[in-house]
């Protein structure tokens, strides 16, 4: 054989992930306002995608997209289904008429009505959907943040060197209301005795809320004790011990304070109104609202499963668009760049067709799997893996954790995650199906919730107790469950509910 460099040609196969392979898969894992806010990104860079019409049949410039050659989009499928999306049943969908379905029949706003008026939200007719409730919290101002609430009292009580040290100080407090800065720092950097901060602070200290500027969680209920005029010598003592009334421990703290039972119940139960974190209530912060993606309601002896179509985009390729396009005078690389923007337009809605289809076909093993669980509750939850759910619709399991990531399902019993309702087993001791570990966490909260406070479990106890129930479980399994749902131990619960019992 000849040593030297030599030309060969070969023929090999190769799966290639390209870069319109690569979003489709992409597409599984966001959620419906994800995507949303996927397609309007697409919406600016594609001008043959449009936004569907809201009600009725689509204006005549707005038509169905033609089925694509079979190029790189039937392996978009196939990759996703793990080779089988060809058994799949397509969706009897109309893209020219209704299929992106009207939420109501007010859904169009008329021409006259620019936006809603707060008299028309508060009959519910703000944007003419008479079928969906009212947001408030678009009408809400701006939540002022703790800092700024207290520049505006600073600003009413100091002037001068002392605005610019209370400035200084209100700095300083975190979220909670605490002062986070040592005096002596402070006095430090404005070159000035510790005294005069001090005398800055205890001022600032008579702001609201009631217990800010505090520096430790005694502080901060001494200064609300004050403001409630319940700061006596006993009140002052139960202050400074702390420590021993979380520990539960009443008679050393009566002998303290020098107070009985009944002086005592009524200190704990003054205790109980104050605010051990004041500044929270300023954080100005709204909780995210969960969005369900998906909805279960009970249909006959079954269950109807839906995709929230509120939030699903809507849009249709923009057919007349692309003829006065393609029928004008055109050069080569434009030619090339409309029928780009129309194959990427086709991709987009077959893939959006191929994830919704996805998602209800993964909904539905779910709702088929943990049919107890819609029925009867929590404690009917079953264990679950993603490897069964994708086996039994002939995925892979990776394809089902995208689906079930960041996805909400609505239902009779409220909002859940769908990771929610994949969870580890536990067993059964008389030989049935195994029980989810969420179910048993359940059966442990319901026990413990029903103890009395003279006969504490122990979690020697609740094993016995799971164990007649048929959990077979192990005693550091029940500790481990206990800890995971926030109940502490036997002996902690004990002086808990010592504490309760002395309100």
């Amino acid at each position: 054989m000849a040593i030297g460099p030599r030309l060969d040609i070969r023929q090999s196969q190769s799966l290639v992930m390209t870069p319109q392979l690569q979003q489709a898969i992409k597409l599984l894992a966001l959620s419906n306002l994800e995507l949303e806010a996927f397609v309007g990104e697409e919406l600016e860079k594609n001008p043959l995608l449009d936004i569907a019409a809201e009600g009725g049949d689509g204006p005549p410039d707005r038509e169905p997209p033609t089925e694509p050659p079979a190029t790189e989009s039937d392996g978009i499928d196939r990759l996703i289904a793990a080779g089988d999306a060809s058994g799949d049943a397509p969706l009897d969908a109309d893209y020219a008429a209704d299929t992106f379905i009207d939420d109501g029949p007010g859904d169009a706003v008329p021409a006259d009505r620019t936006g809603p008026s707060m008299g028309d939200a508060m009959q519910g007719g703000g944007s003419g959907d008479a079928g969906e409730p009212i947001d408030f919290d678009s009408f809400a101002g701006p939540a002022i943040g703790l800092s700024e609430h207290l520049m505006q009292q600073a600003g009413a009580t100091f002037s001068g060197r002392d605005l610019l040290i209370a400035r200084q100080i209100i700095g300083q407090i975190d979220e909670a209301g605490y002062l986070e800065a040592d005096v002596r720092d402070i006095a430090d950097q404005f070159g000035i005795g510790a005294g005069e901060v001090e005398a800055v602070l205890l001022r600032i200290q008579l702001f609201d809320p009631s217990g800010v500027g505090a520096r430790t969680l005694s502080e901060c209920l001494a200064i609300q004790a004050r403001e409630a005029d319940r700061h006596d010598p006993a009140m002052a003592r139960l202050l400074d011990n702390l420590d021993l009334l979380a520990r539960g421990a009443l008679p050393q703290l009566r002998r303290l304070c020098g107070v009985d039972e009944e002086d005592m119940a009524d200190m704990i139960r003054e205790l109980r109104n104050y605010d051990p974190k004041p500044g929270l209530r300023f954080s100005g912060e709204l909780a995210p609202a969960v969005v369900p993606d998906i909805f279960v309601r009970a249909k006959g002896d079954g269950w109807g499963i839906e995709l929230n179509s509120a939030t699903l985009p809507r849009i249709l390729v923009n057919r007349r668009y692309y003829r006065e396009l393609s029928g004008g005078p055109q050069d080569k690389a434009s030619k090339l760049w409309l029928a780009d923007k129309l194959a990427s337009a086709n991709w987009l809605l077959k893939a959006l067709d191929q994830r919704q289809r996805t998602i209800l076909r993964v909904a539905e093993e779910i709702v088929r799997h943990q049919d107890g669980f819609f029925r009867h509750g929590v404690t009917h939850l079953k264990p679950l893996t993603l490897r069964q759910i994708g086996e039994t619709i002939e995925m892979h399991e990776s394809t089902v954790s995208r689906v079930t990531s960041n996805k909400y399902l609505s239902c009779s019993r409220g909002v859940f995650e769908l990771k929610y309702f994949f969870r580890s087993g536990v067993s059964s001791n008389d030989g049935g199906d195994a029980v989810s570990a969420e179910a048993v966490k359940s059966h442990i909260r319901d026990l413990i919730a029903a103890e009395a406070p003279d006969a504490i479990l122990s979690d020697d106890a609740l094993v016995e107790m799971l164990r007649a129930k048929g959990f077979d479980i192990a005693r550091r399994t029940v500790a481990k469950y206990r800890e995971a749902i926030g109940l502490g131990s036997s002996v902690q619960r004990r002086r808990q509910k010592a504490i309760a019992g002395a309100r």
